[in-house]
């Protein structure tokens, strides 16, 4: 079975790889394992904030966030009866979705070719440009 890791961050572009997936759903004949990732920036400020506001309340944010973010991607999923596994991790972009794939052992990286950073004018996003840099694992990226 080929494991898929799908990082998503609520964009058009997350969507559209999304959509992608599902449509060559066909093309895996031995079936799939996909794994949705959203990424959550961590506080700045880090020990700081959260000896302030509490850790606890600060893994709840990234939670509802991430949850929030994977949410569409979800959702098409659901209607397409397409079985998935989600995660939201903390931390940079690029090297959390590297070591996730690392993690849970995944053939492969599907993303977007850009989501919602503040670089918008860039034809390939930093974040798809260190994942490439970063993995031994293939990626496919969706524009």
């Amino acid at each position: 079975m080929l494991k898929l890791l799908v990082p998503v961050d609520g964009s058009e572009c997350a969507g559209r790889v999304v959509d992608h997936l599902i449509k060559k759903m066909g093309w895996y004949k031995d079936g799939v394992e996909i794994h949705l990732l959203n990424v959550q920036h961590p506080m700045p400020y880090g020990s700081r904030v959260s000896s302030v506001v509490g850790q606890d309340k600060i893994d709840q944010y990234h939670h509802d966030e991430g949850m929030a973010a994977l949410k569409p991607a979800m959702q098409k999923l659901d209607a397409a009866k397409v079985k998935y596994h989600y995660h939201i991790g903390v931390g940079d972009e690029a090297q959390t979705i590297v070591n996730y794939a690392r993690q849970k052992r995944c053939d492969q990286i599907i993303m977007g070719t850009r989501g919602l950073g503040a670089v918008s004018n860039l034809l390939l996003g930093s974040v798809a440009t260190k994942v490439i840099h970063l993995t031994e694992v293939p990626v496919v990226l969706v524009k």
